[in-house]
Order: C-alpha cells, then sequence, then structure tokens
C-alpha cells in the first residue's frame, strides 16, 4: 500500500511541476518524488 500511495503522490507531483505536460521533465520529476518519497515512507 505504501508503494502505491507513494507512486501517486510523485505522479501528481510530477504533473503539478511539469504544467501537466508529458515530456522528459515530468519522467525526470517523477523518478525523483519517488526517490525522494521513499524516504519519507521509510
Amino acid at each position: 500500500m505504501k508503494k502505491i500511495l507513494r507512486a501517486l503522490l510523485a505522479g501528481w507531483g510530477a504533473k503539478k511541476l511539469s504544467g501537466g505536460k508529458c515530456g522528459c521533465f515530468a519522467l525526470i520529476a517523477f523518478i525523483v518524488l519517488y526517490w525522494l518519497l521513499g524516504y519519507v515512507f521509510n
């Protein structure tokens, strides 16, 4: 359950940071946020 919530939060944050546009920046933002949220949920 933690991984699903972590992925949803990272996806939402990446969408907000990229302005709703899909692309390279959104993917990088998702990966970085997912990695950072790993420390929060541990």
